[in-house]
C-alpha cells in the first residue's frame, strides 16, 4: 500500500506539534518533506511520520539537534530504530527508579525526625545527573563504531586486541585491574584460565560496565569507579591494563599515582595510546569538506602519547619499554568513514549534521576518484615495571 500524502499543516496537527517546528526541521534538512509539489506546497508521507517520531522521541531523552541529525538519517529499519528507543527508555527508566528509591528512603528516614545528609547528597547528584542516560548511550556507541571500523578494515589480521593480550605475561598474574575497560572487548573471545585469578574489569561509566557484565557473565568482578581514585588496597594487584585511557584522566599524575600504588613491587602496568599521525587522513578528509571542523576537542596525543609517554612514565616506573603495533585501514566505503568521524570528540556533530548529505556526497566523491582511503595508524604499548 502506497503512503498517504498529507500538506504541512495536516502533517503537523497529526503528529500534535506546530507548523513552526515542521518547517525548522525542513529549513535547517532535518525532516524534508518526501514530495513538493509544482506550487512549492510540501507534502509528507507515512514514513516521514516515523522519522519524526524518531526525532520527538530523541529530542525528550535529551538529545540535541545536533546529535539527533545522524541518528535519524542513519541507514535503520523500523525494528532497529524502535529497539534503539527502547534501549534508551529502559535506561532512562531505571534511572528514574534510582531516584524514586532515594527519595523514599529520604521520606523514611523523615519519619524518624532526623535528616541523612548523605541521602541528600546523593538524590542530589542522581537528579542533577540526568543527562547520563544520553551519554552512555553516545559512548558506547561511538566506542563500538570505532571499533567497527578497525575491525573491517585493519590490514594487520592478528587485530589490535589479540594483540594487546599477546603482550600481557598472564603467567605472573593471579590479579589483574583493566581501568576503562570500555565494552570488554580485551576480553571476548580469548580464553584464559580464571582458576585462582580474580580479574577486575572497571570503567568510569556505569553504562560501560553494564554492557561488560551483560557480555562476559560473572567470570570477571565489574566495577564502576574513575583511575584516579581506584578503591584497593596499597599492592593489591600484580597488573594494570589501560588501554587507550590515560589520556583521558583529568589529571594523569593523580591516575599514574594511583595505578602505581595498587600494584605490588613486581607489579606491571600495561598501558597503549597513540602517536600524532594515528588517522590523520581523516582530519584531512574533514578539512577538505570544512576547515572549521576539529575532530577532537584536544590533542589527546599531547596529553600521553607515543612521543612523550616515556617521559610521563619514567617519573613513576623504573623500567619502561615500547612495543609498536604496525598497521593500517584500507576502507572503500563511505558509511563506516562517516559514521567513525561523527563518532568522534570535536565539533563535527555541529558543523556536519546538518549537512550530513553534502558530506556524505563529498566523501563519496572523494572515494570515487581514490578507490579507497589508506588510513595511517600509529599506536603501541608501553610495558611498565615497578
Amino acid at each position: 500500500m502506497d503512503d498517504k500524502m498529507y500538506s504541512t499543516g495536516k502533517f503537523a496537527k497529526l503528529a500534535n506539534v506546530t507548523e513552526r517546528t515542521i518547517r525548522y526541521y525542513d529549513k535547517i534538512g532535518l525532516l524534508k518533506p518526501s514530495f513538493v509539489l509544482s506550487n512549492g506546497y510540501r507534502q509528507y508521507t507515512d514514513s516521514d511520520l516515523l522519522k519524526l517520531q524518531k526525532i520527538l522521541s530523541l529530542k525528550h531523552l535529551g538529545f540535541s539537534i545536533e546529535e539527533i541529525f545522524p541518528i535519524v538519517l542513519e541507514d535503520q529499519d523500523i525494528k532497529e530504530s524502535f529497539q534503539m528507543q527502547v534501549e534508551l527508555l529502559d535506561s532512562r527508566i531505571k534511572h528514574m527508579n534510582l531516584i524514586k528509591d532515594s527519595m523514599e528512603a529520604m521520606i523514611m528516614t523523615l519519619d524518624t525526625g532526623k535528616i541523612e545528609w548523605g541521602k541528600v547528597i546523593s538524590l542530589i547528584q542522581l537528579s542533577s545527573d540526568d543527562n547520563n542516560v544520553v551519554d552512555q548511550y553516545k559512548n558506547a556507541k561511538n566506542l563500538n563504531v570505532r571499533i567497527s571500523l578497525h575491525d573491517m578494515y585493519s590490514q594487520n589480521k592478528q587485530g589490535w586486541f589479540p594483540w594487546i593480550f599477546h603482550q600481557i605475561d598472564f603467567s605472573k598474574i593471579n590479579r589483574l585491574l583493566e581501568v576503562g575497560c570500555g565494552n570488554g572487548k580485551l576480553w571476548k573471545d580469548h580464553n584464559i584460565d580464571l582458576r585462582n585469578r580474580e580479574i577486575f574489569l572497571s570503567d568510569s561509566s556505569q553504562g560501560m560496565v553494564d554492557e561488560v557484565r551483560k557480555s562476559l557473565g560473572n567470570d570477571f568482578n565489574c566495577l564502576v569507579f574513575d583511575c584516579e581514585k581506584i578503591p584497593f588496597k596499597d599492592g593489591y594487584f600484580d597488573a594494570v591494563i589501560a588501554n587507550h585511557v590515560l589520556f583521558y584522566a583529568r589529571d594523569i599524575n593523580i591516575a599514574l599515582k594511583e595505578i602505581k600504588r595498587v600494584l605490588n613491587t613486581r607489579g606491571i602496568l600495561y598501558c597503549t595510546t597513540y602517536g600524532k599521525n594515528h588517522m590523520k587522513e581523516l582530519d584531512e578528509l574533514v578539512k577538505g569538506f570544512d576547515n572549521k571542523i576539529e575532530l577532537s576537542a584536544n590533542k589527546l596525543f599531547d596529553v600521553f602519547g607515543i612521543e612523550n609517554g616515556e617521559t610521563i612514565l619514567s617519573k613513576y616506573f623504573k623500567k619502561v619499554e615500547f612495543k609498536k603495533y604496525d598497521d593500517y585501514l584500507l576502507v572503500d566505503k563511505s558509511k563506516p568513514i562517516i559514521d567513525y568521524i561523527l563518532s568522534c570528540h570535536g565539533n563535527q556533530n555541529e558543523l556536519i549534521g546538518p549537512r550530513i548529505n553534502e558530506f556524505r556526497h563529498y566523501v563519496n566523491g572523494v572515494l570515487k576518484k581514490e578507490k579507497n582511503l589508506k588510513i595511517t595508524k600509529d599506536a603501541g604499548m608501553f610495558i611498565c615495571y615497578i
